[in-house]
């Protein structure tokens, strides 16, 4: 809360700052010939000012629409015994540290006989205290896209609230029902009933920003009420690792703590996108923020209006990127598209015929550059289509055509065991020395040695030089090679004869398929050389 007494400070401090900088420039205007006095240059100053454009129209068409969120989550505690001691209850500061610290005590005695220690025989110095409920609230913003009464705003504004409240800015205060929620892409839909129609904003198209237009983004900053911000679009397609669909729009625009789920305006007065996030050390604004494109969110949206869950595509393959190595190892000409590097036994890609090992460079007409552009593309894709995917296999192109599942079925599904023959009974065979790696056969000992599962295949790691280039590809011992060059190999001796077929090929590196302890596969391309 903002007292008087520090605005008077404040005033009193930006007085002497105005005073020290008003005599600076004075000194220095003194200090100019004549001829260099600024007058020009403030007049040209003010002439590009003149020329900006005002948004105070677009602020007012759209501010109506802006809403504020008050989440509210009530949660019931345990019955709680607290010592009888003046001052100390459950409500005070310490109090759910004393709680804990009593609560262990009393659970370390609950073996002694009864009389002595028990949750049903409190001594004297303890009193039972009836169930309690405890209350966390958030605030956020949001934006009225329907005069019927839907809302949007961010998943993390809302998140497991039992008690929802959407305030104009009018001051009126309507609860507000959870339509749907999408933790993937952060947003979440509400709905309030109104006596009257509420003044509602259309979505733009967020693909057609660009990088230096100017946006206005509109919230609740702090607290303080409906706040507008101005500044351009800082980039596009952003990825910040906050989920499996990063693509997100970058703005200088000032966003704040309370501004998450507020709209982001183009200067037409439409949403392009949800402000999500921001990168900051001190948890204000430094000018990046990240708002959910229009492009990425407007589907999810639909969805959740119409079946209050999200129903995306699902083609069943884990995916990786394909780097300069990789694409030399699999003769691409540059480095593209997304390298299957497992098939889902249960998904939709394997009786479609994809294969580890493939890239994929196109999906249903759509140019996939790198593994991230893959799962955007899928998911937005209607799930039980049929399309077309180019994938690039052993350096010849191909298409296939895929029925896509529901990636929420697909998740729900355990992923199937690897159908691997185990290895043979005794002693750990001889190891041999290729690409800077000791690799040995699977045999009991050496699954007993790596924790390796009896399902597991292939050559296993057994140490790796540290000056070898497949250090610096992070492969360990305990790793198990599955393939070498997209042939399967099952001794030390074949993934030698693999590497020298390479290298007579003259490939410059050879691209292995890899397993860690953990079940993890990866493709890593080691340089033969």
């Amino acid at each position: 809360m903002i007292k008087s007494a520090d605005n008077r400070t404040a005033r009193l401090t930006a007085g002497r700052w105005a005073t020290v900088i008003s005599r600076t420039l004075l000194g220095a205007a003194l200090a100019l010939p004549p001829v260099l006095l600024p007058a020009t240059v403030v007049q040209a100053q003010v002439s590009r000012a003149s020329q900006l454009p005002s948004i105070a129209d677009l602020a007012e068409q759209v501010m109506e629409s802006v809403v504020n969120i008050s989440a509210q989550t009530t949660v019931e505690t345990r019955n709680r015994t607290m010592p009888n001691v003046p001052g100390l209850g459950p409500d005070t500061p310490f109090g759910d540290l004393f709680e804990e610290f009593f609560n262990r005590r009393r659970e370390g005695q609950q073996g002694q006989p009864p009389g002595q220690q028990g949750e049903n025989q409190p001594r004297n110095n303890q009193r039972p205290q009836q169930p309690e409920q405890r209350r966390g609230q958030s605030a956020g913003s949001g934006f009225v896209i329907d005069p019927s009464g839907i809302v949007i705003t961010n998943n993390h504004v809302v998140g497991e609230a039992n008690d929802v409240t959407v305030i104009f800015s009018d001051g009126r205060r309507l609860k507000a029902e959870v339509v749907g929620k999408d933790p993937k892409i952060d947003i979440a839909v509400l709905r309030v009933k109104s006596e009257k129609p509420l003044k509602a904003v259309k979505f733009g198209d967020s693909d057609k920003a660009r990088i230096g237009d100017w946006v206005m983004a509109i919230g609740n900053p702090f607290g303080l009420g409906g706040s507008v911000s101005i500044g351009i679009v800082s980039a596009k397609n952003r990825r910040i690792e906050s989920g499996p669909y990063d693509s997100y729009l970058q703005t200088d625009a000032a966003i704040n703590r309370g501004n998450s789920g507020g709209p982001l305006f183009n200067m037409a007065g439409e949403v392009i996108g949800i402000n999500t996030a921001i990168l900051s050390p001190s948890g204000g604004s430094v000018g990046i923020g990240f708002s959910v494109p229009s492009a990425l969110a407007m589907p999810v949206i639909s969805q959740l209006r119409e079946f209050g869950e999200t129903r995306r595509g699902w083609l069943g393959v884990r995916i990786q990127n394909v780097d300069d190595a990789t694409a030399e190892a699999l003769n691409l000409g540059r480095a593209r598209g997304a390298l299957i590097a497992g098939i889902d036994d249960k998904g939709p890609a394997k009786p479609a015929g994809l294969e580890t090992g493939d890239v994929i460079t196109q999906f249903d007409g759509k140019d996939v550059r790198e593994s991230t552009d893959l799962p955007r593309i899928v998911a937005a894709t209607p799930v039980g289509k049929e399309v077309d995917v180019r994938i690039m296999r052993k350096g010849k192109e191909e298409t296939r055509k895929v029925v896509l599942g529901r990636l929420e079925d697909g998740e729900r599904q355990q992923q199937a065991a690897l159908g691997t023959q185990p290895g043979a009974p005794g002693a750990a065979p001889a190891t041999t020395t290729v690409l800077g790696m000791e690799l040995t056969g699977m045999s009991d000992v050496v699954r007993r040695r790596f924790n390796l599962k009896d399902n597991v295949r292939g050559v296993v790691v057994t140490k790796v030089d540290a000056n070898s280039n497949a250090a610096d590809k992070r492969l360990v011992a305990g790793d198990t090679i599955l393939e070498v060059g997209q042939e399967p190999v099952n001794t030390p001796a074949d993934v030698s004869r693999r590497v020298e077929q390479l290298k007579k090929d003259g490939r410059r590196a050879a691209l292995l398929q890899v397993q860690n302890a953990a079940g993890d596969v990866r493709f890593v391309a080691v340089t033969i050389n």
